[in-house]
This record gives structure tokens, sequence and C-alpha cells, in this order.
């Protein structure tokens, strides 16, 4: 299957960078220390800003300082962060065709992974630090369509978590949600769904993608 588009908009966690045990970690020990049950938290966190997903489990006046400690948490030790399958590949093949990243993580987090993992920011990057609102509000995709110059109906969007679908659906783009972090049947609002990046290459003016 062949997708025509003007430029590809990379989510990082979770499709281009795997941080789950980190991120794991850091979450059942937060949890521990503010009485929250770490599974609940954890089902809906991925592909989400931090403190959006505090604020659903502690008062507001809890929120700054709790997310604060959250962020410090993920930020102690970079043990288990790896590139995906297929990541580097697919990015050290663009030829050209623009692409950016949006990432529901701050600046500071998203240098630290990519870094380990091996990943080159592009020119364009989106982080938490720049949207007032993160997914599954699309700001993130839309600003980043901006910023390269083409129409967000001519992207496509690669995702892993069912918020950051909604946030590409929801700024016009075609959605490709790669099962890594995933079941199928939670990211059945996408478009199109393959394995992982093993199964996306460049084709002119597009992306192909293998999806049997």
């Amino acid at each position: 299957m062949i997708l025509p588009c003007a430029a590809v908009l990379f989510d990082v966690d979770g499709t281009l960078v795997d941080s789950t045990p980190l991120i794991e970690r850091a979450a059942r020990e937060w949890a521990a220390e503010y009485g929250i049950d770490p599974d609940e938290f954890l089902a809906d966190a991925h592909g989400r800003p931090t403190g959006d997903r505090v604020a659903e489990f502690l008062p507001a006046d809890q929120v700054r300082d709790a997310t604060a400690r959250l962020d410090a948490l993920e930020n102690i030790g970079t043990d288990g962060i790896t590139a995906l399958p297929g990541a580097m590949d697919l990015l050290a093949s663009m030829n050209g065709l623009p692409h950016a990243f949006v990432t529901s993580m701050d600046r500071a987090q998203l240098k630290t992974r990519t870094d380990v993992a091996g990943v080159s920011l592009p020119s364009v990057v989106v982080t938490a630090d720049d949207v007032p609102n993160g997914k599954p509000d699309p700001t993130g995709y839309l600003q980043a369509a901006r910023r390269l110059g083409v129409d967000p109906a001519s992207c496509v969007i690669i995702e892993d978590a069912p918020a950051g679908i909604a946030a590409g659906r929801a700024a016009g783009a075609t959605v490709v949600a790669v099962l890594t972090s995933h079941p199928p049947e939670s990211v059945g609002a996408a478009h199109h769904a393959v394995r992982d990046l093993t199964r996306v290459t460049i084709t002119t003016g597009g992306l192909r993608l293998a999806t049997g």
C-alpha cells in the first residue's frame, strides 16, 4: 500500500524510541509516594503529557509539584532506552521528504532519550514546551505542519498511542499506527496499522506500507 504525502510527522516515545522500562519504573515509584494504584495510572498514560494524567488523580493544588516529581524520577537514569525496530533505517532513508517529531515529552527529555537511542532530531520538533495543550489535542501536529509549510491534510502521522492517533485524526492527517505499545483493538481509530517501522519504507512522493 502506498500513501502519498507531503510530509511525515512522527510521534517519538513508543514510535521511534522505547523508554517503557524507565517510564514504568518512575511511575511505580511515584505512585507509591502518592498512594495511587500504579497500574491504573499507567493504563492510559502513554502518549499523553504527564501533567494531564497527574491531574486525573490528584487535587489541582498538588498537580504542579507532583508532575515535577514524576518528571524528576523519569530523568533519573537512561537504562532500557533503545530505538525501536526500523526507526533508524526509516529516518536515514527520508531522502528529502520533509518530516518532524511531535512529542508529549518536554525538550530536555526528548534530547536525552533520542541521544541515548541514537536518533537524530530533525529541524522541526514540537514538544510539550511548545504547545498549550497536549495530545489528544491536535495543536502539536498542526504546528509541525505549519512549520514545515505543508497542509496537515497532506501529511502522514505515525503514532503508537490512542491519544496521539486522536490528535492526528483531529489534525486532518492520515494516521498510521505502529503496534509497538498497544494491541490492535486499541488503535482502531488509525487509518492504517503496521507491526512496526520495519514495515514502512520511503517511495516516490510518500510511504509504502507492508500491512500483511
